[in-house]
């Protein structure tokens, strides 16, 4: 296996830039959210940096995934409810049986990325999309937090 690296360029961190975004579910599923983070990077005046993203929720997460075809989202919604099912008798069931597992979910994924701003846009891959992933049955109003650092 061979690595390089290169510098291509060197950037001032002279700005910080911070919001909230609010993101509405349908329940479990995917939540594309990479159009609104463009538009919300757009309006900060973000050029050359770094983008963080946190979700202040313990039973949604956020992920880079394929943008291209819906039925990995579907296959990985499989995998999730195969690693974290519903009905194993799980002692926090607080508030449903999807209350453990969604717990479980996040965890296996994760609630915060940091995203590179190339040139005013996310530096993503040509099949990358970023969401926020429901992992919950019922409707619910999320909280991301977003910071931009960066000239």
């Amino acid at each position: 296996m061979s690595v390089s690296s290169e510098v291509t360029h060197e950037v001032a961190l002279s700005r910080m830039v911070k919001g909230i975004m609010r993101v509405h579910t349908a329940g479990e599923g995917f939540v594309d959210i990479t159009h609104a983070l463009k538009r919300w990077l757009r309006e900060a005046g973000g050029r050359d940096g770094l983008l963080l993203l946190f979700l202040r929720h313990t039973s949604a997460s956020l992920t880079i995934q394929e943008n291209a075809d819906p039925a990995v989202q579907a296959d990985l919604l499989t995998a999730l409810d195969r690693l974290a099912p519903q009905d194993i008798g799980w002692i926090h069931a607080t508030e449903g049986p999807d209350d453990m597992p969604a717990h479980i979910r996040a965890m296996l994924t994760d609630v915060s990325l940091a995203l590179p701003v190339e040139a005013g846009r996310l530096a993503l891959g040509t099949w990358q999309g970023v969401y926020l992933v429901e992992h919950r049955a019922r409707p619910h109003h999320r909280a991301l937090d977003l910071v931009y650092l960066g000239a």
